[in-house]
């Protein structure tokens, strides 16, 4: 088996002062805010793989279709060895056909899961060996936000896939930072593969954020369950309703919890009261949709050149292939 390196990029003290600061920071606020990535718990991660399942929602099926049927075309892409890097990369399923696919074409050199949770790069290359024994595999446990510089460069040619629709997570300004960073760490010839959410019918986007069973709503208040558990704090997540608003001149889901009754939470390791009125909200995340023609300029605007644009039969998803130059 080939050696497997691991780049260990942040320590969980780090995680934890960052979580003390972004609590702090968010809910000190008007209006009140909490990061996205605090909802992926091991309940969390649990919750949005029973979303994932759901009928409403369209984006891991529709995703997962264009890379089982586009995965050769992806790979046909370029000659020689490639070096593949997952952003994000959780247990490594959604690249799957990617790298079957570069494997069976001979050119799967190395890949490397780049996730933020230490004990599941570990898990998905410990799994990957037995898949890919011919293939050098590494990990780089850090924040895609803070350590692109520590992408893998052998001098082999690299594609950094960045998949489920996290790229929509960002704000407009913090996805201008991220791919100007990620231009920065590539060189030219290297790849960008990059999963998106299109712009569709909103009601099919709702209904993907309040399904019928109830999964989004309870993915939601998993937040406040994190917090408890990490921070010593006293939500009552049944006080707080989940709600999922489309903005139409922004293309963009605003998630929110919404108090349902006047309440003061304590978090009691950061010595903090937190008080709420009714109806009012803590954003917790944001999804934006996209234009083909407008994520392909954000992608030139940064360096890169768009190559190729896959769909699902509905045009739900996107998977965007883009070079830098």
């Amino acid at each position: 088996m080939p050696h497997q390196e691991l780049r260990i990029c942040i320590a969980e003290d780090d995680l934890d002062a960052a979580l003390r600061l972004d609590v702090r920071r968010g809910l000190t606020s008007r209006p009140k805010h909490l990061p996205m990535r605090l909802h992926y718990d091991g309940r969390g991660s649990a919750l949005f793989g029973e979303l994932t399942r759901q009928p409403e929602y369209y984006q891991t099926r529709s995703e997962r279709a264009v890379l089982r049927d586009r995965a050769a075309d992806i790979a046909a892409f370029g000659t020689g060895p490639v070096a593949v890097v997952e952003l994000g990369a959780g247990r490594a399923e959604k690249i799957r056909p990617v790298l079957d696919a570069f494997a069976a074409a001979g050119r799967l050199e190395a890949f490397w899961p780049f996730d933020v949770a230490e004990g599941e790069v570990r898990d998905v290359l410990a799994e990957l060996a037995a898949a890919y024994p011919d293939v050098r595999l590494g990990g780089i446990v850090g924040d895609f936000t803070r350590h692109l510089s520590q992408l893998p460069d052998n001098g082999s040619a690299r594609l950094v896939a960045f998949l489920g629709g996290t790229f929509g997570n960002f704000t407009g300004p913090e996805r201008g930072r991220f791919l100007q960073d990620l231009r920065e760490a590539l060189r030219p010839g290297d790849r960008f593969l990059v999963g998106a959410d299109l712009v569709k019918d909103p009601e099919v986007i709702l209904a993907a954020y309040n399904d019928a069973a109830g999964v989004t709503a309870e993915f939601n208040r998993n937040v406040l369950h994190v917090l408890n558990l990490r921070l010593g704090a006293d939500f009552a997540p049944a006080h707080f309703e989940h709600v999922a608003l489309w903005d139409g001149g922004t293309d963009t889901i605003d998630m929110r919890l919404r108090a349902m009754k006047p309440m003061t939470v304590r978090i009691a390791d950061l010595d903090l009261d937190v008080s709420f009125a009714v109806g009012e909200e803590i954003r917790t995340g944001i999804s934006v949709k996209f234009h083909r023609g407008e994520l392909e300029s954000q992608l030139r605007a940064a360096g890169f050149a768009p190559a190729a644009c896959w769909t699902d039969a509905h045009g739900y998803m996107g998977v965007f292939l883009a070079e830098a130059v």
